[in-house]
């Protein structure tokens, strides 16, 4: 069944998470994930809010944890540690 990757981000060091931000995105489609949002408008209705939000999605829930534990996303993702905060899950899409 298919995911939702979903990111709710505070950057804080706005020039190593752009860093983070050119490797991702091709990690991520390299493991098939598409984005469906990337930052765009949003309202908080509830709990702490992130000014950043992005959801891709995956083939599953194992493609998804696979793209996140592929040596290219944590390379990636070595730049996006202490330079935010961040939240990350994976869901699986009801049929």
């Amino acid at each position: 069944m298919p995911a939702l990757w979903i990111a709710h981000v505070t950057v804080t060091d706005p020039e190593a998470y752009g860093r983070y931000a050119e490797l991702a995105g091709p990690a991520i489609a390299a493991h098939g994930g598409t984005f469906l949002a990337r930052g765009g408008r949003f309202v908080q209705l509830e709990g702490r809010e992130r000014p950043r939000n992005v959801v891709a999605r995956f083939d599953s829930v194992e493609a998804a944890v696979a793209c996140y534990e592929s040596p290219a996303y944590q390379q990636a993702l070595s730049h996006a540690k202490g330079a935010s905060e961040r939240e990350l899950l994976v869901v699986e899409i009801e049929a």
